[in-house]
């Protein structure tokens, strides 16, 4: 299976050796290169950070990411100021990744996302801002902290909704990634700043995700969407997402090498376990919407997120490394025969188990989700990512996130014609500093 595909990439698509390093580093540039084709930042009239149209704003906090660890695993710095002015720029004006022009759609997935980037920054020793305030481990530290005060116990007894806004569709929807996210960067601040309040808040998020039904234990491991909060978040929605079960596989990995406690190791291995329903004779692919054709422009991005997850798992909890690693060596060879399209030669689909190169399908999503699996083959070859203890040089800020406009995590109680004004209350936060308080409230 292994020779055939690699045969067939020679013909279909880019030749790709997994023991090879320079060959590695050639195949991921010229992917990379194909990842910023689509960035709007270094254009005229673009915004700084943001992606074209129709990328959303939390995807272009996963695209970072993704060259975040494509630097730091390919050893390549060719894009190091072009990711820390991305980076900066959309911290916000309370350096928590809730800037004004997405402050009233934003949700709480989408914040989750631009810290899980910062996060990788600080673990992988990323090129610091000159300013203190904006440091990479600071800026994890501020999305935590606010996304921790909108945990919300009215509702289903805990966890947080999918929308941080009343008046955006999904308010009423509370889901894995969300949830997820506080989950793997908690983990990730424990063990970078051995405090163990982000254990206790990992608990407690774990907790309510297995109570609510989002996580299902016994023979598989598997990771649920989520539920609307009526009747007490009963009527779960029982897709599966890869992204989904790798940030709980990852933060269980996280939480084990730092406490050393067997709960967290068998949680690991237990999600990676069902994790097999991802992959096709160990190729990867999006099992909830790749066999129907229907996967959306977000979907289409979660196997990068997945594949940082798994390369990260690899390396936390070494009695997993085989078994991630036979999944990324087959997955990232089947990659490459896809990235045969495009006028550049090297555009990558999105089905990358059909065996037969290009399937005619492009975007950032299929270009991040290339590249990510093909940078984490070296997740074993280049330093763990490190701790304040072992080299890790981001400036810590444990109340990061709330700045001076902060009054109050309570929640923000809209009436029916609140709702209805949902435009002029918009208008009205982007034009003054009111809106900043109501930023960082449920």
């Amino acid at each position: 299976m292994k020779v055939w595909i690699l045969l067939l990439s020679l013909v279909h698509g880019l030749y790709l050796d997994p023991s090879n390093l320079t060959n590695l580093q050639e195949n991921t540039a010229l992917i990379a290169k194909g990842l910023l084709d689509y960035y709007d930042g270094k254009n005229y009239g673009g915004v700084i950070g943001m992606f074209t149209w129709p990328y959303y704003w939390w995807e272009a906090g996963g695209a970072w990411g993704s060259l975040i660890e494509y630097t730091a695993l390919m050893e390549n710095d060719t894009y190091v100021p072009l990711i820390k002015q991305a980076l900066t720029y959309q911290t916000g004006d309370d350096d928590n990744y809730i800037p004004l022009n997405q402050s009233t759609t934003e949700g709480n997935d989408d914040q989750g996302f631009w810290g899980l980037a910062v996060m990788s920054a600080a673990e992988r020793n990323f090129s610091n801002p000159d300013d203190p305030k904006k440091a990479w481990l600071t800026l994890a530290q501020a999305v935590f902290n606010t996304m921790a005060a909108r945990w919300d116990t009215g509702e289903c007894g805990g966890g947080l909704r999918w929308q941080i806004f009343q008046w955006n569709s999904g308010y009423d929807y509370k889901n894995s990634v969300s949830n997820g996210c506080l989950f793997n960067i908690g983990a990730r601040l424990a063990r970078y700043t051995r405090n163990d309040s982000y254990v206790e808040w990992c608990e407690r998020v774990f907790d309510w995700m297995y109570g609510s039904g989002f996580l299902t234990e016994g023979e598989w491991w598997f990771v649920y969407d989520g539920a609307k909060v009526d009747n007490n978040c009963s009527n779960i929605t029982k897709l599966q997402w890869t992204y989904n079960q790798g940030l709980m596989m990852s933060g269980s990995a996280y939480l084990y090498n730092y406490t050393e406690d067997t709960k967290w190791l068998e949680r690991t291995e237990h999600f990676l376990e069902a994790a097999q329903v991802f992959f096709k004779e160990d190729v990867m692919y999006e099992a909830a919407c790749q066999p129907s054709n229907s996967c959306n422009q977000d979907q289409r991005s979660f196997k990068a997120y997945f594949s940082r997850f798994l390369g990260q798992t690899a390396v936390m909890v070494p009695q997993t490394y085989d078994v991630i690693m036979n999944y990324l060596k087959t997955s990232a060879i089947a990659a490459a025969e896809s990235c045969s399209g495009g006028s550049d030669g090297h555009t990558c689909g999105l089905n990358w188990t059909n065996g037969t190169g290009w399937d005619g399908v492009w975007g950032l999503g299929e270009q991040m989700s290339a590249l990510e699996v093909m940078t984490q083959l070296r997740a074993g070859d280049v330093p763990a990512p490190y701790t304040a203890e072992n080299g890790g040089s981001s400036l810590a800020d444990p109340a990061a996130g709330f700045g001076t406009s902060h009054t109050d995590s309570s929640p923000l109680v809209l009436g029916t014609k609140d709702k209805a004004g949902a435009g002029i209350i918009t208008a009205i936060i982007g034009s003054s500093l009111i809106g900043s308080v109501v930023w960082l409230v449920l």
